[in-house]
């Protein structure tokens, strides 16, 4: 995992937690716990997903050259 990989899922984390107290402005402190929790999970995920859906990508055009 690099660094950029953690970026994106801290960078997830915070705008999950911004986006719970514009929801909430009285959010508590487990409230924005959870969102931040939720957030850096979310973004770790999408990350992943984004990345195999870029390999597949690259894959796809190569197979059908070779049909």
């Amino acid at each position: 995992m690099g660094i950029l990989d953690t970026l994106g899922e801290v960078a997830g984390a915070v705008a999950a937690v911004e986006g719970a107290e514009k929801l909430d402005p009285n959010a508590g402190l487990l409230t924005k716990g959870i969102a931040a929790v939720a957030g850096f999970k979310g973004a770790g995920a999408l990350e992943e997903m984004v990345g195999k859906k870029e390999d597949g990508a690259d894959a796809a055009p190569a197979d059908d050259s070779q049909s």
